[in-house]
């Protein structure tokens, strides 16, 4: 009788383990949401919808993007969403720099201490400084030179940004001040020609249309951008500047890894695939999968190189 029972007793035990094997593999059983912290119709809203997409053709389930803007400093909507939402997979961030680099650092509570895991960074945004075809200079080492004696206006769209927080630490580092800069609403070629600003920091996707009328003085990317070979990759001129404006998924630190790897799987063949890289194409964006281990270091590496802008910047 007893030795009955020991038998049923383990057969039940499997059972409930299979079952709860099974249980994990179910994922995903229902809707999945990519929140972006920002209007619709950019590059992380275009590649994050790719993503959605191909999650849901993949798995079966509905997937799409939610979008919840909130400004570039704060107080990020949309990752509170997600640091408040359950670590299941079902509500994934599509972050900027500034979320998870700077989110838990500047007093915002549902943020602190880091609530983040990178599953991979896919998109590092093309900035650019340009200025007009017939300034009197043509690179960074010029411009600096020119504007220890003479004033020059920096147009860019916001204090607060990544690539405007290294244009002007690089300027402190190079010896010389901007005469003037003004947030815009918009930074293209009639920036320039409107005499509105001498120097924009903007994306080489607003220019394109008028590339021939400009010259790019250097990228805020980690690496040179293919449409404009020529121009450096500001850690080419200021190796402690060396950062981009890039995007990513993330999840929260629960979040369980099986899970991960699922998401991951879909983003990752996203990005590789042709429309992603036609976007990359046609906007001078820098489109790729960066793996956890990698992103994760990047992260740390960030939060290092931002630290040492404020302190150049104070």
């Amino acid at each position: 009788m007893k030795l009955t029972h020991l038998v049923k007793g383990a057969a039940a035990a499997a059972a409930l383990g299979l079952s709860a094997v099974a249980a994990q593999a179910e994922y995903p059983e229902k809707p999945v949401s990519f929140i972006v912290p920002w209007p619709p119709g950019d590059l992380e809203d275009v590649l994050t919808r790719m993503i959605a997409d191909d999650f849901q053709a993949e798995y079966g389930v509905a997937a799409a993007v939610v979008n919840k803007p909130g400004g570039g400093g704060g107080p990020f909507p949309g990752a509170i969403e997600v640091a408040n939402a359950p670590a299941d997979g079902y509500t994934v961030g599509s972050f900027v720099i500034g979320v998870p680099v700077m989110g838990h650092q500047i007093d915002i509570p549902p943020l602190t201490p880091e609530k983040f895991d990178p599953l991979g960074i896919f998109l590092t945004y093309p900035f650019v400084i340009a200025t007009s075809a017939d300034a009197p200079y043509s690179s960074m080492e010029e411009l600096a030179a020119y504007a220890k004696d003479n004033d020059v206006a920096l147009g860019h769209f916001g204090d607060v940004l990544t690539p405007t927080q290294v244009t002007k630490a690089f300027a402190k580092n190079a010896g010389f001040e901007w005469g003037s800069d003004a947030a815009f609403d918009a930074l293209d070629c009639n920036t320039l020609a409107s005499g509105d600003a001498d120097v924009i920091n903007t994306t080489l996707q607003l220019i394109l249309p008028c590339l021939d009328q400009v010259k790019v003085l250097v990228s805020i990317t980690d690496e040179r951008i293919p449409l404009v070979p020529d121009a450096p990759a500001i850690g080419e001129l200021d190796a402690g500047l060396n950062i981009a404006l890039w995007n990513g998924l993330f999840v929260t630190k629960d979040t369980p890894q099986d899970v991960r790897e699922k998401i991951i799987a879909v983003a990752q063949k996203t990005m590789m695939s042709e429309r992603a890289q036609a976007v990359a194409a046609e906007t001078g964006a820098l489109v790729y999968w960066q793996s956890a281990p990698d992103s994760a270091a990047r992260v740390a590496t960030d939060i290092a190189t931002m630290a040492k802008i404020g302190s150049i910047l104070e």
